[in-house]
């Protein structure tokens, strides 16, 4: 079954950190861009870092910007989204989007920022919810 799975969400203290997982089942995650993106209630669903599918160049929302980190992990074909320095503001379903098509051509920073449904991706996972909160 072809199908990404997000996982490692859960509720953590602010200034606390978390590790989400976007792991890939049926096909090969390094010949796909990879996106993280974030939907909070009541928000505008917001990208919050990508990977390049070809040369690892990444991009990072400025509200995440030196707290975030996204990886790859080729040998797990798992995608990584650390989190530190977590903020209540953090708080939203993640979801993990991967295509090797358009997104995966364009600046790695358009994947993140261009806004489209997550159908517009080849594969998107169920989304991890994280919360942070005291």
């Amino acid at each position: 079954q072809l199908q990404l799975v997000e996982s490692g969400g859960g509720l953590v203290q602010p200034g606390g950190s978390l590790r989400l997982s976007c792991a890939a089942s049926g096909f090969t995650l390094d010949n796909y861009a990879v996106g993280w993106f974030r939907q909070a209630p009541g928000k505008e669903r917001e990208g919050v870092s990508c990977i390049s599918r070809h040369d690892g160049s990444t991009y990072y929302a400025d509200s995440v910007k030196g707290r975030f980190t996204i990886s790859r992990d080729n040998a797990k074909n798992t995608v990584y989204l650390q989190m530190n320095s977590l903020k209540p503001e953090d708080t939203a379903v993640y979801y993990c989007a991967a295509d090797s098509t358009l997104w995966s051509i364009t600046p790695v920073q358009t994947m993140c920022t261009a806004l489209v449904p997550l159908s517009e991706y080849e594969y998107w996972g169920q989304g991890s919810q994280v919360t942070v909160s005291s």
